[in-house]
């Protein structure tokens, strides 16, 4: 019968016995009569319906309804019948007496268990009824008991046996609980039913310790168990439990906590350590030794009692003596706060460990403890090894002291190493990182291992050592200056450095220099700071790589330079190198600012193959064309300076190029470029390489330390080592940061619609190519895919410029196209001159051919253009031309074009630095107007996506100060699949 929320009701508990889920609640409402009693309208009440009878209800109820919602049958089986069979067959399978699934049960119970309490501790005051047999709600009603009950438990022991039993006290009366059909509502925490009374108990009491004795008197335990059961059963109860017993002896123990941290030897192949020494009676081996780890464990010592700590430890730890016959129980008071701040502390200090355990690799334990000796001392924390170990370690203090001296040419390196009261020769130590070796065997037989710290901190230091004039002595080449510098910093060496050497780390502070006097032009301040960094790397004899953005004048301050050598009379001539196309720019640029240079221009098949005629020449302009071919002859001339321009050409230390130019003779070395990394890191080993020989170490090396760190793993700590080392020679500014007479540029992005017969085709290619790549991922890996990745991609963004591209037969239109021409148009108009970029010489030629017809005159360049200079000229002087049509590749370098204020970009370029250099062919020094930059966008295609990664990807450029191209091999599947999306 419902209950009507518009008169009188009132909410009620009630305890009901589940058949198979045991003791559980429900909530009903009940309609009060005009007296205010109880009537025999009652309704159950549920999530469902509560807020009918929200009016008579409190914030508990809401939450007891919910909670009582959760451990209702139909919630059960909803949670634990994943089958979704029906109640009786689900219950008769998981209740089954033999056959019944036991892990099932136990889970339904503990989910109950947890429910019942939070239920029971918000049910306090409210009306509680046990439900009759008839199912009446109201069939009994519960009298709460708020004041808590006691326990103790009770152990008399016999000549034959062992008496245990339970008593209760409540309001210091014994409570009388056996043999009254008494259960338990909840066993963890235990709420006991009494005759129809309540009871909880102080502290936590475990239900399943009272419930054997609620129809039984006591439990016997025969004779010949009692050892086992003493241990096993008694020893946690009397920890936890009040206890009294006769016939053995309970003895209280009370002591201040001794803090113990124990190592211990842990094989994670579990094979037998095999411990011999090397010839040289120092290095031990064990097998599988870089597997080998070692735990910590944390206890600690209350008397002459020790307990392993635990998070859940009881205030309270029992250690069982037997003597003869008779039985001692030590309850040792522990200490849990003074516990648990030794855990924090050992947190603090770089040791998380859980439940008082925790395990790492060997020499990341070791320097662990090395570094924190001291202070684990002075907070009386006892280090030492477990007993059990085949191997005695060296626990004791260790250092490594390093000492480094500035010389003429060199820094002179000495080294003290100490293991406790043995110092080891620094040769043996250094062969020990280098070959990450970990384990020496000291004289007195104990191992020292070195701490991992160590490995991390003097790699890099004692990879770029090498030896002295005397056989124990070392040394480090001055263009290692960074890190000296940065081991001095921070602590790991003390180091002597003039403080003219260190202001190479910040040009800033070095000494200015006076300009050449035959040097025709006026420097910038930033251009003359540039002049005096070169010069202070020639005093030193270090290479260096002037990087300057775009336009900002790296010929000038090079030119300076060479000036200078020829004033200072120097007579050995200096060698440029450089790509072919920009011969010509130079050699004007030379006349233009170094007239007094006796310049000559090496190159030509014709060209005079014979060094000597070089002696009459200040500077010899080549090509890298030229010295690849040349090599053999001219590797053995002497040069002041040997200079590469755009050295983005030795990126490849594998290339006949490289391995030329790295054979030349000089005594100064200097490289220009905007891009000292394109594809990789190895890009800048390979240059710096080249100036400086030795400055990052060998190849493989650098490929392990920082290529694969950087690349792989995104490692911000490698990067920014690797930065340090290059930062003294490698000068690069920005033209935000100088050329503050560069008017704004604006940049806009264009978003084009593909026309629908576009869309149809590009969504019909998507399909296909999505398919056959993610076919090869999967079946090839994305490293041996890159090639089907790069088709399939080219021909998508082709498609998105117009299908011309790729089906010459197609018929229709593009969206890009029309937006194009429609701006182009619009701009010509209004007498501007404009620089379309296109990577895709098929899409310049859609433009041309356009042009063609309308007799529209443009100059034009792409790889293939001859008169490149003539094309260049024209644009830049003839005002009937208005647009230039332009490679995205072939205008990278040596074009100068101010004359255009507008700059088209038709199709996005994976990497933006190749964007940025064709938009700075207008926006550079000697432009006089804003620059307005469009780059056109289909929307809904893989240039959209091109965008993205454009953010994404272009990290790597801007840690090492460079820009990168071939954005295509650090793509992922992932990648691939959001640019197929």
């Amino acid at each position: 019968m419902k209950v009507s929320p518009s008169d009188p009701f009132k909410i009620v508990y009630s305890i009901l016995n589940h058949e198979y889920l045991g003791y559980i609640f429900e909530s009903f409402v009940v309609q009060l009569n005009s007296q205010g009693d109880f009537s025999y309208q009652i309704q159950n009440i549920s999530s469902k319906n509560i807020k009918e009878f929200r009016s008579a209800l409190d914030v508990k109820d809401f939450e007891l309804v919910g909670l009582i919602d959760d451990i209702q049958q139909d919630a059960v089986l909803r949670k634990f019948n994943p089958k979704k069979l029906n109640a009786v067959d689900f219950f008769l399978k998981v209740y089954d007496p033999q056959k019944g699934d036991k892990v099932i049960q136990e889970t339904i119970a503990g989910y109950l268990e947890n429910c019942k309490s939070r239920i029971l501790e918000r049910l306090v005051g409210k009306d509680l009824f046990i439900m009759g047999s008839d199912g009446n709600p109201l069939w009994k009603p519960v009298t709460w008991e708020t004041e808590k009950a006691t326990i103790r438990f009770h152990f008399i022991r016999n000549e034959d046996n062992t008496h245990y039993f339970p008593t209760i006290r409540h309001k210091f009366q014994k409570l009388d609980f056996q043999y009254k059909n008494a259960f338990l509502i909840c066993e963890e925490p235990a709420w006991l039913m009494v005759e129809s009374h309540l009871y909880h108990f102080e502290g936590v009491v475990d239900g399943k310790k009272i419930k054997p004795f609620l129809a039984k008197k006591f439990i016997a335990i025969p004779g010949q168990v009692e050892e086992q059961y003493y241990q096993r059963f008694v020893a946690p109860l009397i920890a936890s439990y009040d206890v009294v017993a006769r016939g053995f002896e309970i003895r209280n123990v009370s002591s201040s906590p001794k803090t113990l941290l124990t190592i211990s030897e842990f094989n994670t192949n579990k094979k037998t350590p095999l411990l011999f020494a090397s010839p040289d009676a120092n290095y031990v081996e064990t097998a599988e030794e870089e597997d080998n780890e070692v735990t910590f464990d944390l206890s600690f010592q209350y008397a002459n009692f020790s307990f392993h700590y635990d998070s859940t430890a009881h205030p309270s730890s029992v250690h069982l003596e037997k003597k003869g016959n008779d039985y001692l129980f030590n309850k040792v008071k522990r200490n849990i706060d003074v516990e648990r701040n030794n855990v924090t502390q050992l947190k603090d200090w770089g040791l998380n460990m859980r439940n008082g355990k925790i395990k790492m690799p060997k020499s990341q334990a070791f320097g662990w403890l090395q570094s924190n000796a001291n202070i684990l001392a002075e907070n009386g924390i006892a280090v030492r090894q477990n007993t059990n170990d085949a191997k005695r370690y060296f626990l004791g203090y260790s250092s490594l002291d390093i000492s480094i001296q500035e010389g003429r040419d060199w820094f002179d390196i000495n080294a003290k190493v100490k293991f406790g009261e043995f110092e080891i020769p620094f040769i043996q130590l250094r062969n020990y990182i280098l070959t990450r070796k970990k384990e020496f065997l000291l004289p007195n037989g104990e191992i020292a291992v070195i701490p991992e710290w160590w490995f991390t901190k003097y790699s890099e230091f004692f990879s770029f050592t090498e030896h002295g004039e005397e056989d124990d002595r070392f040394r480090l080449r001055m263009h290692h200056l960074a890190l000296v510098k940065e081991l001095n910093e921070e602590n790991l060496a003390t180091a002597v450095i003039s403080r003219k050497l260190e202001n190479l780390r910040d040009f800033n502070h070095i000494d200015p220099v006076a300009p050449p006097k035959y040097f025709e032009g006026t420097l910038r301040p930033y251009q003359k700071a540039g002049y005096d960094w070169l010069q202070f790397l020639k005093q030193y004899r270090f290479g260096g790589c002037l990087a300057d953005d775009m336009g900002l004048g790296k010929t000038v301050q090079t030119l300076a330079l060479l000036q200078s050598q020829k004033e200072a009379d120097v007579k050995e001539p200096s060698l440029l190198i450089m790509p072919t196309s920009l011969l010509y720019n130079w050699q004007l640029e030379a006349k233009k600012f170094t007239p007094d240079l006796k310049v000559f221009l090496y190159t030509g098949t014709n060209r005079e193959k014979d060094t000597s005629q070089f002696d009459n020449y200040d500077l010899i302009l080549t090509s890298y064309g030229i010295i690849r071919l040349d090599i053999d002859l001219i590797h053995a001339y002497r040069f002041n300076y040997v200079i590469l321009d755009e050295s983005q050409a030795i990126k490849n230390p594998a290339s006949i190029i490289t391995k030329a130019v790295k054979r030349l003779n000089a005594a100064n070395r200097l490289i220009l470029t905007g891009t000292p990394v394109e594809n990789s890191t190895l890009d800048l080993w390979s240059q710096m390489s080249f100036v400086n020989p030795g400055l990052l170490g060998s190849q493989s090396f650098f490929r392990d330390e920082f290529q694969i760190p950087i690349e792989k793993r995104n490692d911000e700590e490698k990067t920014r080592r690797l930065y340090n080392l290059i930062k003294p020679f490698i000068l690069r500014r920005l033209k935000s940061q100088v050329a503050t007479d560069l008017p704004e540029k604006v940049e806009s992005i264009q978003y084009c619609d593909m026309s629908e017969e576009q869309e149809k085709a590009y969504e019909e290619a998507k399909a296909y190519y999505r398919n056959l790549i993610l076919q090869s991922i999967d079946t090839d890996g994305i490293s041996k895919s890159q090639l089907v990745v790069l088709q399939g991609l080219t021909k998508l963004r082709q498609l998105a410029n117009h299908p011309l591209m790729v089906n010459p037969d197609y018929e229709y239109g593009s969206g890009k196209f029309e937006d194009v021409l429609y701006k182009m148009q619009t701009v010509i108009s209004e007498n501007h001159k404009i620089l379309i970029f296109s990577q895709y010489i098929k899409h310049l030629d859609l433009f041309r051919q356009y042009l063609d017809e309308r007799k529209i005159t443009y100059a034009y360049l792409d790889g293939s253009t001859r008169d490149r200079q003539e094309q260049v000229e024209t644009f830049q002087h003839d005002d009937n031309i208005k647009i230039f049509l332009i490679s995205l590749k072939a205008g990278g370098l040596g074009l100068n074009l101010t004359a255009a204020d507008y700059v088209f970009i038709l199709d996005p370029w994976w990497n933006p630095a190749i964007e940025a250099q064709a938009i700075d062919r207008a926006h550079r020094i000697g432009q006089d107007r804003t620059v307005f930059t469009y780059k056109f966008i289909t929307k809904n295609t893989v240039e959209e996506k091109i965008l993205a990664l454009q953010r994404t990807k272009k990290q790597l450029a801007d840690d090492l100060i460079s820009n990168e191209e071939g954005f295509i091999k650090s793509l992922t599947r992932d990648d691939v699949l959001n640019l197929l999306a």
